[in-house]
């Protein structure tokens, strides 16, 4: 039961980055938002919740983590109650980041909770094999229960259904989980503002270049203050006696090759279902139920690769599943390069996709046993926090990356397609164009696909990185498959 409700909290949380995904449509048109300030609705959450990650976690250290997850909860249903009443976009974007500061809260805490609740060895291997299906797997699971809100009542509900889960999740913690031992500590408030702040301002670079161009002036002084900013974050953060970010933790080879790892594939994850999310209701026509249930097999097969990873860590250890996994991720990805305008889903989107899931199972477990072993009890929640805040804040800057390379193909593809369709446009259609500047169908299906195609290159070249690293960096060592069969290993914490 203690698991249940731990996972629980990580579904809604990792749910609710994909469960407004397949609104994206409606809410664009309901709030008036551009394609590419569109990824804000996604960003909005993902920056506040991966730069206050490290925060949360050194929180549920120091205030214990059951008191810390239950607050973190509430907050996050708070501000779903409020997303799901917004009426203008600065109302969204306002309520979506104040979702990410209780999914920061509460995400790192109940990871922690996982290391203080169940042994070492194969009980807590389980545990963190389903912590890890969860983690990878909520994503599609938020795409078909997003399409079922969207579809029958309409895309506040994507919003509103986190109020009665966190209420469940908290009435139901008191009763499951103990209060961890508290760790006595200070707050890094100024390594938490100035990390976040520097990643917004990094994103926000990215996602400018993509509208106005990379010699914008703003575009530049957004990259020069993220620049600044984040010199000024590792500048408190080797002064601090307590940091957020404790940079020890980089010493470790495989923790910090693990780290970068993330940093790449969720870069790539969180790219694959922002752009198909588009590609199948835009292109293909899918309503948002069956874009829903088109994403439904991803969470079957991340749940078999998962599974694999778990059962044989022990035997093989995790470099081989963290190499493996990326290049199937890599290979998906690929494959998805090739999708045009006359693609189906059965022939073109389906197989990469599998692909790609099998590899991200295999992955999402073995990093997340990787990223905490070795790591003193004081110190899991940080070491959890910094886990996570690499999966979000990666997510968020490869998502701003990929709409950039969007964006960019997208304006390119849009000067060839502009020139044919007024030769053939009808005078309605040209006075449209001219008041709206958007193009029919089939012209803005090609703009549409060549955009999603030049981010699915992208996409590749970052798991493509991860596989590298994962070969190149990690080592496993005797005393760690010792661990991972549940025996005593030489300096072992």
């Amino acid at each position: 039961m203690a698991l249940l409700v731990i996972a629980s909290c990580q579904l809604m949380v990792v749910l609710d980055i994909t469960i407004v995904n397949i609104a994206l449509p409606h809410i664009q048109s309901a709030l008036d938002f551009s394609t590419t300030s569109l990824s804000w609705v996604v960003n909005a959450y993902t920056l506040t919740f991966g730069g206050l990650l490290l925060l949360g976690g050194r929180a549920g250290d120091i205030l214990g983590r059951r008191r810390v997850f239950i607050f973190g909860v509430l907050l996050f249903a708070l501000a779903s109650l409020l997303g799901g009443f917004a009426q203008n976009s600065g109302q969204l974007l306002g309520a979506r980041a104040l979702q990410g500061v209780g999914g920061a809260i509460a995400s790192p805490t109940s990871l922690a909770l996982i290391s203080t609740t169940f042994r070492e060895g194969p009980e807590r291997n389980r545990a963190f094999g389903v912590f890890a299906a969860v983690s990878a797997g909520g994503g599609a699971i938020g795409l078909l229960a997003g399409g079922m809100l969207v579809e029958w009542l309409n895309w506040r509900w994507v919003l509103f259904v986190n109020v009665p889960i966190g209420l469940l999740i908290v009435l139901a913690t008191p009763r499951f989980i103990k209060e961890s031992e508290r760790h006595p500590g200070r707050f890094d408030i100024a390594g938490a503002l100035t990390s976040t702040a520097g990643m917004v301002l990094l994103v926000y670079g990215f996602i400018r270049a993509a509208q106005e161009g990379w010699r914008d002036a703003l575009t530049l002084a957004s990259f020069a203050g993220a620049v600044v900013i984040l010199a000024v974050f590792i500048m408190i953060e080797r002064r601090s006696k307590q940091p957020i970010t404790p940079l020890h933790m980089f010493a470790d080879r495989n923790r910090a090759g693990t780290y970068g790892i993330m940093l790449c594939l969720a870069a790539a994850i969180f790219g694959m279902f922002f752009f198909l999310t588009l590609f199948v209701q835009g292109v293909l026509g899918f309503s948002p139920l069956a874009a829903g249930l088109a994403f439904l097999p991803v969470s079957a097969v991340i749940a078999v690769g998962a599974g694999l990873a778990s059962r044989f860590l022990p035997v093989y250890g995790p470099k081989p599943f963290m190499v493996v996994g990326a290049i199937l991720a890599a290979a998906g990805l690929a494959w998805l390069t090739l999708t045009d305008v006359h693609s189906t889903y059965a022939g073109s989107v389906l197989g990469p996709m599998l692909v790609f899931s099998l590899g991200m199972g295999m992955e999402f477990v073995s990093l997340t046993l990787m990223a905490l072993s070795n790591v003193p009890t004081p110190e899991t929640g940080a070491a959890s926090g910094l886990l996570n805040a690499t999966q979000q804040v990666g997510g968020s800057l490869g998502l701003s990356i990929l709409v950039t390379m969007f964006g960019t193909a997208s304006t390119n593809e849009a000067d060839k397609q502009v020139p044919d369709f007024l030769q053939q446009a009808t005078p309605a259609e040209r006075i449209r164009f001219q008041r709206t500047g958007e193009l029919p169908k089939p012209w803005s299906d090609e703009i549409l696909t060549a955009g999603v195609s030049a981010a699915f290159i992208m996409a590749a070249i970052f798991t493509a990185v991860a596989a590298l690293i994962a070969l190149v960096v990690i080592q496993v060592r005797p005393s760690d498959l010792e661990r991972l069969k549940g025996g005593a290993s030489p300096g072992a914490m």
